[in-house]
């Protein structure tokens, strides 16, 4: 273990933390974390239940006096985004997450770091291998592929769960009590391609887009960072006016959930034109740089000589459909709420785009804590992709988590964050989907909260971890859990 993490109170958490550090965990790839937990609960002698999706859930009786309190669920998903900077030499589905501090803050090395949602689960296992918490009937609900459909939350079976309470550590903000979430789907737009090839009298070079800041498609879509597939919409559709160009290819993002830092397009253009294009992409680079220059200051726009092999390109007929794909597929801030002050309500990130042999896609995320706004957005793309005769699809959809104003755990939240800290936490909503609303569908009496730690800059390669909000929050868990001897049935 990292020395400088042995003597600290929440010791256990850092110590699980970097043990499932150890065990690749993509989303689709959880088998081997789903046995490494299913091996903890039995080396301990907990009741445990592994399901096809490969949830796991761990039951641990009450300590003695709250045998008779409503058991806790305590939640988490065991699955991580899996992002890299360009030059970083890691394969996520056989290394491990290699940890460093620095300062206050725990990294990874040049990768995500996984403490989206590896920090609840290290917290759930610390919780079950301590023997000096005072707790209710606990059980530990540890879910698959969170971050790209949901599905493990989708496929849980109520049966295998008595709780009537469940505490999520999916948050990423200490101090601030979650309430509500946002529902969404994921989108493909699909544009057949019609091939041609180009006159050797075309040369190949390569426009990218990269020093973004990216980021969460839904927590952070209100901090107005670029998304580099939408960027380079603009600049082809730009230079598609002035230019004899083909394009073959173009390529952006990692996952919808991401927006995207970097995108590039393969064009080809005539020999003479070279000198003037590459004066229009400097011009592009200055317009992005001041659009940019708050949220990301980083931002570049390259034009280089592409070793290209082939003179396969698109259609000119494909090339236009793609370009105004790229155009008017919703992107960004939709709707903002009317109730909650601040709170993002509807939008769409178009957070990944891919030429394949036969087709582009274009993938989007939309989420919206209303419903009926979701679909208006799906509709909306989905007449694009019929006016440029694409095929469209939206699917794993997963449901919205409406706030409870009666909620009890809410209430005692409150009330012991007030006592620790002498401060009234924020209440929140997240315009972001997590598992809670799932859960809610299915088991509607349940009474559920999320709270967690600071992490920041989630789901790109320098996400990081407050160590001192770590163990403030193992600290106020513990303190919840043990003022739940107040609660009544």
């Amino acid at each position: 273990m990292i020395e400088k993490l042995n003597n600290l109170k929440s010791n256990l958490t850092f110590k699980y933390f970097e043990e499932i550090s150890k065990i690749p965990r993509e989303s689709g790839n959880e088998k081997a974390i789903s046995d490494y937990f299913v091996s903890f609960a039995r080396e301990r002698n907990l009741e445990v239940i592994q399901d096809e999706a490969l949830n796991v859930i761990i039951k641990k009786p009450a300590t003695k006096g709250y045998e008779n309190i409503p058991g806790v669920i305590i939640q988490g998903h065991m699955d991580m985004v899996c992002e890299k900077n360009k030059d970083t030499n890691h394969d996520f589905k056989t290394d491990p997450i290699e940890l460093r501090i620095c300062g206050d803050m725990l990294y990874a090395n040049n990768t995500t770091l996984g403490g989206d949602d590896g920090i609840a689960v290290a917290y759930a296992l610390a919780i079950l291998d301590s023997d000096n918490i005072q707790h209710p009937r606990l059980e530990v609900l540890l879910t698959t592929e969170e971050e790209t459909t949901m599905s493990g939350a989708l496929k849980i079976d109520p049966r295998n769960l008595n709780g009537k309470i469940l505490i999520n550590l999916d948050s990423d903000e200490e101090g601030k009590l979650l309430v509500s979430s946002a529902g969404g789907a994921n989108t493909k737009h699909i544009l057949p391609i019609e091939w041609e090839e180009v006159h050797d009298s075309y040369l190949a070079y390569s426009i990218n887009i990269g020093g973004l800041k990216g980021g969460h498609s839904g927590i952070d879509i209100n901090k107005g960072r670029g998304n580099a597939n939408k960027i380079i919409g603009r600049i082809l559709y730009d230079l598609s006016k002035d230019f004899d160009i083909y394009l073959k290819e173009i390529n952006g993002g990692m996952k919808s959930s991401a927006i995207p830092r970097e995108s590039e397009v393969v064009i080809f253009v005539k020999c003479k034109e070279i000198d003037f294009l590459t004066k229009e992409i400097y011009k592009w680079s200055t317009i992005i740089k001041n659009e940019f220059k708050t949220s990301d200051p980083e931002v570049c726009v390259e034009i280089n000589k592409s070793d290209c092999k082939t003179n396969k390109v698109l259609s000119k007929d494909t090339m236009e459909k793609a370009i105004i794909s790229l155009l008017l597929i919703p992107n960004g801030i939709i709707t903002m709420s009317m109730d909650i002050k601040e709170l993002v309500e509807s939008s769409s990130s178009l957070g990944v785009i891919r030429t394949l042999e036969n087709e582009i896609v274009f993938e989007s995320d939309v989420r919206s804590s209303i419903k009926s706004l979701k679909y208006c957005i799906i509709n909306q793309m989905e007449a694009v992709a019929s006016l440029l005769n694409c095929k469209f699809i939206d699917d794993l959809h997963y449901p919205e988590w409406q706030y409870n104003s009666n909620s009890e755990v809410l209430q005692l939240f409150k009330k012991v964050y007030r006592e620790k800290y002498q401060l009234d936490p924020q209440v929140i909503a997240i315009h972001a989907g997590i598992e809670c609303g799932a859960f809610m569908e299915k088991m509607t009496y349940l009474d559920i909260i999320s709270y967690g730690p600071n992490v920041y800059d989630i789901h790109t390669p320098y996400e990081h971890l407050s160590i001192s909000s770590v163990e403030r929050t193992w600290d106020f868990i513990i303190s919840v859990l043990k003022e739940m001897i107040n609660l009544t049935n």
